[in-house]
């Protein structure tokens, strides 16, 4: 097999392996907590239904055995969990159309407040939880060719002439919005204006080979169909499959963004469900150091501060969601119709 088939087979192996997963098991229509009974004296065992984008998946699996068996001890209660994984976008609008979450993990805060517009969770829901609601975190990292070959060492590279390079479109990905934001945020941090980081981001975009809708999509462009130098994603993912022993060559810029992923308990349902106790006891048992701890070794970077790790290269200058007002206020200037980005697309040609 030459080096190209190996990282080819590494990254779609990745996507594989962390991919859109449906596990809800036989969970039925039923809104209702079960009320059979395990043993004498035990509480009537409760349902979380578990609603996430796809990757944190190998983490929650571990996080919820420590979870079931700690307050199976603790409360002599048997809790079931349901999980449904896909996209963060995709699985918002299915809790908005009527999937039954208990409990979301998305990838962007913004998708958490559609969620809010449409009453199903709290309009206070970060301030209601550690961290403000950010259960795990990551920064944007440019995947290479073997070897590097075109020495690509920061986002600046990307709009060099010779450099071509793949990413979703970030009108249809919430992973595409983060590495949007990265060469946005490089471009302002290192001295630009609004005219000139606009004009960098243009130049860089100019290089674009193909933007599938999708991360997966995506992937298979730059390792199966071999198109650009270079892939924009999420430094966890890589770091994950490195660990497996996967081929893959890739760089943390210095320069970088702080990837903010939240959880969020959806009121609406858990009202419904009446299994609000266990509910929130899994939310706050999500940031306890046993739970981050499966987080990291999936290849987050811890949600708080924490001790050096090796894993993850110092980034001199982390900018956040925040500094550009919010995803909110992002998504509106920058992603919706005849905003930013269409005016960027339209700078290519």
């Amino acid at each position: 097999m030459t080096v190209s088939q190996q990282v080819t087979r590494s990254i779609v192996g990745l996507f594989i392996g962390a991919g859109l997963s449906l596990s809800m098991g036989a969970c039925g229509k039923s809104d209702a907590p079960s009320t059979s009974n395990s043993q004498a004296g035990s509480k009537q065992d409760v349902t979380i239904t578990l609603v996430g984008y796809a990757v944190p998946k190998a983490a929650h699996d571990a996080i919820i055995q420590k979870f079931t068996t700690k307050w199976q001890q603790e409360q002599n209660q048997k809790v079931t969990f349901k999980q449904t994984y896909g996209g963060s976008g995709s699985q918002t609008r299915a809790v908005i159309d009527g999937l039954p979450a208990d409990v979301v993990h998305l990838a962007l805060g913004s998708d958490v407040n559609k969620l809010a517009q449409a009453a199903l969770v709290s309009p206070d829901w970060a301030k209601k939880l550690p961290n403000n609601g950010i259960v795990a975190r990551s920064v944007v990292a440019i995947v290479t060719r073997p070897g590097n070959p075109k020495q690509i060492k920061s986002f600046a590279d990307l709009a060099r002439p010779d450099v071509k390079w793949v990413t979703a479109n970030p009108k249809t990905s919430g992973g595409a919005r983060w590495n949007f934001l990265a060469l946005w945020n490089s471009a302002s941090k290192l001295g630009g204006n609004e005219a000139k980081t606009t004009e960098f981001v243009t130049n860089a975009f100019k290089n674009v080979v193909v933007q599938p809708k999708d991360a997966r999509e995506a992937t298979d462009a730059f390792a199966k169909q071999g198109q650009g130098d270079a892939l924009l994603n999420y430094e966890n993912e890589t770091i994950f499959a490195k660990e497996r022993g996967q081929s893959l060559d890739y760089v943390v810029p210095d320069v970088n963004v702080s990837i903010d992923t939240p959880v969020a308990i959806v009121d609406k349902n858990v009202d419904k469900h009446g299994n609000r106790e266990v509910v929130e006891a899994f939310v706050k048992y999500l940031f306890s150091p046993e739970s981050q701890a499966e987080f990291v070794k999936l290849g987050y970077r811890p949600a708080s501060t924490a001790a050096p790790d090796p894993r993850f290269p110092k980034i001199k200058t982390l900018g956040t969601i925040a500094e550009y007002g919010g995803w909110d206020s992002f998504q509106q200037k920058f992603f919706e119709d005849g905003g930013v980005y269409d005016k960027i697309q339209a700078g290519k040609k």
